[in-house]
């Protein structure tokens, strides 16, 4: 059977293959939201992959949620509820900037034991590593978590990562916890930002970037005044 795809057909497959579940709803902000009917046309267009077996779904969340085909997640899997975590909080960066460089499920490491975290993107131009909590742990949990990403530093590894810019000094990405409870972890050697959503980490920028204005207005004959950033 042949059969003609279209660039959106294209994109659409690759972003359920990138996100692992994706939500009817999510796909129509997306990809349909410009159109006069924007459900009924991603409805149509979701049948007609389907039936090709270009994509699977699962029809036990409302909307339904698709899937790839090879996906190895069962079809009422809580993992799907996790994916659909990591495609919200990407959805809401994408409301301030698209972010670049997305990976779900990041092994940087590519070894096991080594930090895992749910997605890896450079959102407004500063490299993150994002862990979701959907469920509350234990202080020392998180610490051990932390540490991870510590011992990871000290590896040097992250220096030759794909996407570290080649004209400058590589960097150590920011971890941003997505959680509703606050943890007393530490570290000295990498930035930590504990915020309930991406919105409540664009007002700490909005914060910042105001406080930043202050301090150069005040500090005008230091060198540079202060400079706060996300990173």
């Amino acid at each position: 059977m042949s059969f003609r795809l279209s660039q959106r057909d294209k994109d659409i497959i690759a972003f359920i293959n990138q996100f692992r579940a994706v939500d009817r709803d999510s796909l129509v902000d997306l990809f349909f939201k410009q159109l006069k009917s924007p459900i009924n046309a991603c409805n149509s267009v979701m049948v007609r992959l389907y039936r090709l077996g270009l994509i699977e779904r699962t029809q036990q969340y409302s909307p339904t949620v698709y899937l790839p085909v090879d996906a190895k997640i069962k079809k009422n899997s809580q993992k799907i509820l996790h994916f659909l975590s990591v495609l919200d909080i990407y959805k809401q960066m994408c409301t301030y900037s698209t972010p670049k460089q997305v990976i779900v499920e990041d092994k940087p490491t590519g070894r096991k034991g080594g930090i895992e975290p749910d997605l890896f993107c450079i959102f407004k131009g500063s490299p993150f590593w994002i862990e979701i909590q959907r469920n509350q742990y234990s202080v020392q949990k998180m610490q051990a978590k932390i540490n991870l990403y510590e011992e990871f530093f000290f590896s040097d590894e992250w220096k030759v990562l794909h996407w570290q810019p080649e004209e400058r000094s590589p960097i150590f990405p920011s971890v941003i916890l997505i959680t509703p409870v606050r943890y007393a972890v530490s570290s000295e050697h990498i930035r930590i930002i504990q915020v309930a959503n991406i919105h409540e980490l664009m007002e700490k920028y909005k914060s910042s970037t105001k406080q930043q204005r202050e301090a150069k207005t005040m500090t005008q004959s230091s060198s540079g005044g202060i400079r706060i950033n996300l990173t």
